[in-house]
């Protein structure tokens, strides 16, 4: 992602706002990242401005999550993760073993999701929603390591 691109400074300009370099640095970590907390944003972000705290993180991500450039997920008990706001929304699959986030399109889940809507009148939002198991290559490790 070009976080430098004209793109996103004019998005952020006609809705008033400014892509100070705090914003860019957060925008930047979030995409070198990809599924990172507001700790690890922290941390990264802090490789370039030492200044910079964790209050500074959160509200910044709040920020961009509500100019819909970043969004975030559950992936666990702790903290949510934040990735880049796609143009398309996708399934996070998260290995319990090794931690790998794999991300799967929405359209897997479509007879999942239209079950849902006809059978209680549901609307799913897909966007924040994680699926826990195990990766390819753990699962095998464990089918593997059984007698």
């Amino acid at each position: 992602m070009d976080t430098e691109g004209s793109d996103w400074k004019s998005d952020l300009r006609q809705r008033g706002y400014r892509l100070t370099p705090q914003r860019q640095l957060v925008l930047e970590a979030v995409d070198a990242l990809e599924h990172a907390t507001p700790d690890e944003i922290l941390v990264e972000v802090r490789r370039t401005a030492s200044g910079v705290n964790i209050s500074t993180v959160y509200r910044t991500l709040e920020l961009l999550e509500e100019l819909k450039l970043v969004s975030h997920a559950h992936l666990g008990h702790g903290a949510p993760t934040y990735h880049l706001a796609d143009r398309h929304h996708h399934i996070h699959l998260v290995c319990r073993d090794c931690a790998e986030v794999i991300e799967a399109d929405v359209d897997v889940a479509a007879d999942f999701t239209a079950k849902l809507r006809t059978t209680f009148g549901f609307e799913t939002d897909m966007k924040h929603f994680a699926i826990f198991g195990l990766c390819r290559e753990c699962a095998a490790k464990q089918r593997a390591a059984q007698p």
